[in-house]
């Protein structure tokens, strides 16, 4: 169940609050070969099943980190819903970590909290920690604070 927020003031009154936990997605190969193809990133841990198999420590292919993080708007979307913008803006991201790999068609989700908001003259400044869990791991596969600003109509 998402969220809606329609105004700064709505979005400061769950400012330190748990914003939930998305479903789970999986991470194809497919997915994984359009980002290498997005970044012409094609290093063999990501892209050659075979290879990977035989050779990497992971015992298969990996997503790209930066993959990973981009999912991030895929994510959020599904917890909140902002409503009444002329614009939200990718703002920052910070104290971020990358834990451990995804496994190729291993479970992600998304654990997210707002941890601040601020009032930059009538554009909403948001800080919102985020963990991205993996299916049956301690260890997530990230965590990190990302930020957007919002502005509200």
């Amino acid at each position: 169940m998402s969220i809606t927020i329609g105004s700064l003031a709505e979005l400061q009154q769950h400012e330190g609050q748990d914003l939930g936990i998305t479903p789970w997605h999986i991470i194809t190969q497919e997915q994984i070969n359009q980002f290498a193809a997005a970044t012409l990133d094609f290093q063999w841990i990501h892209t050659d099943p075979e290879r990977a198999a035989a050779e990497s420590p992971f015992g298969g292919t990996i997503a790209h980190g930066y993959l990973t993080l981009s999912l991030l708007p895929y994510f959020w979307n599904q917890l909140v819903q902002v409503e009444n913008l002329k614009m939200q803006v990718n703002y920052e991201i910070s104290e971020f970590r990358f834990n451990q790999a995804v496994l190729v068609n291993t479970p992600v989700r998304l654990h997210a909290k707002l941890l601040a908001v601020k009032d930059l003259r009538g554009i909403a400044k948001a800080n919102i920690g985020v963990t991205m869990e993996i299916e049956g791991q301690k260890k997530p596969a990230y965590t990190g604070v990302i930020t957007f600003l919002y502005h509200f109509l």
